[in-house]
């Protein structure tokens, strides 16, 4: 199993480049399902999730070729409607596959999902969202068994914002029968890039960027080619190496107006930025203020970005607090951080971090992606050495971040241990 062994202490300067978004292929890769023919995605990085989710629409008929950062998905032989619990027990976006098999061959067999330790994230808004298009559900031996003749329009009100719900009922809906209006839906970048993704394939959904989306449905789609968007927590993970940091940071191929709070939330803290089209250099202060988050969803404070925020308020000049309100178990780097010397506490789903002069290397160990990128940025700003283990979390969601790091100034070597 590798480790990463990170010698801290290191500034980063110079200019970074972000991926493509792991939370937008991972969806439009299940939307290729809908049409047969070959769709092709551009600007894919190499990640485990990614190619999980290949596997998987694999089994289910597609043939899956990726090189030189495009995705070739061929949906032509789609024939197989089930998801088996060794993949989905291994990421939970294989969900993502249940409304477009149940649109286009109109039934799904889906694992319930799994691939996640940060807390009890139930598919009821899934199920019911699917139930009121018109689908058969069934719940038996671990699975969901769903069925319908043919998808038929309805007014569904999420009863809360789930980007998983609504890129899977988007995907459900495109070609049912009528019209179906989605209330209180997500309004991520992800779910936007899955829209035009669906639009680009003929499907008629209008409302984008708002929680009021209209679908009417078609009868046919087809298969497209599309560049993926730069991933926007890959960019604010970055963004915060830099705010750690002591030199200016350029992060670049990325989408600014996809981390406006981030972006205040940074200036709060007394960071400069230098914000062009896409691009964005981050000047860190000589002190960090410390500044309190809520975690909400988009266009609040991403929960994906809460760990790496809580690492950067760790050597903040002050008391913080940070409030986790979308996964309140979403808590197990604490303790890790907290072993390089860092003074945080907790008390249900609130963390009040006191800021310290200096972090200590460790040895310590990731318990989740986002975890991972907050141990990673520790390390490098902590004094001597640190190891951190079971680092196969972080290349779920990173491509090739010990060596993005190194080329602005890090010191990390990949082990296998």
């Amino acid at each position: 199993m590798d480790r990463f062994i990170i010698q801290g202490g290191n500034p980063l300067k110079g200019t970074i480049n972000v991926s493509g978004a792991k939370n937008a292929i991972l969806p439009i890769m299940a939307a290729s399902l809908l049409a047969p023919g070959k769709s092709v995605l551009s600007n894919v990085p190499n990640l485990i999730d990614l190619k999980t989710m290949a596997h998987l629409l694999r089994i289910i008929g597609s043939r899956v070729e990726t090189s030189d950062g495009k995705m070739h998905i061929d949906s032509t032989d789609v024939c197989y409607c089930e998801a088996p619990y060794e993949l989905v027990s291994k990421m939970r976006a294989s969900i993502y596959v249940m409304g477009p098999l149940l649109a286009r061959i109109g039934e799904a067999r889906v694992s319930f999902p799994g691939g996640c330790a940060i807390g009890t994230r139930p598919v009821d808004l899934h199920l019911k969202a699917i139930e009121k298009l018109g689908a058969e559900v069934n719940l038996d031996h671990g699975y969901i068994h769903a069925k319908a003749k043919r998808l038929k329009g309805a007014v569904i009100h999420f009863e809360k914002s789930s980007v998983g719900a609504t890129i899977n009922t988007l995907m459900a809906c495109v070609t049912a029968e009528g019209e179906t209006e989605l209330l209180n839906a997500a309004m991520e970048p992800e779910v936007d890039s899955v829209i035009d993704f669906l639009n680009q394939m003929g499907a008629k959904i209008s409302g984008k960027g708002t929680t009021h989306l209209i679908i009417k449905g078609v009868t046919e789609l087809f298969p497209v080619g599309m560049e993926m968007i730069s991933d926007r927590i890959e960019a604010g993970t970055f963004l915060i190496a830099g705010a750690m940091s002591t030199e200016p940071l350029t992060v670049a191929n990325c989408q600014p107006h996809h981390l406006d709070e981030l972006l205040n939330k940074l200036r709060s803290t007394g960071c400069e930025l230098i914000i062009k089209e896409n691009s964005i250099t981050i000047n860190p202060p000589k002190k960090i203020k410390p500044v309190n988050i809520t975690t909400m969803p988009h266009p609040g404070f991403p929960t994906d970005l809460q760990a790496q925020f809580m690492a950067l308020m760790s050597i903040s000049d002050g008391i913080s607090v940070i409030t986790e309100t979308i996964f309140p178990d979403r808590f197990m780097h604490v303790s890790e951080l907290n072993r390089l010397q860092s003074n945080i506490k907790l008390n249900l789903n609130m963390a009040t971090v006191k800021g310290v002069k200096e972090l200590s290397g460790a040895e310590i160990m990731a318990t989740d992606l986002r975890a991972s990128a907050a141990l990673v940025l520790a390390g490098i700003k902590a004094q001597g050495e640190t190891i951190i283990n079971r680092i196969y979390h972080i290349d779920r969601g990173y491509d090739r971040i010990e060596e993005k790091l190194n080329a602005v100034g890090a010191h990390i070597i990949r082990e296998n241990a």
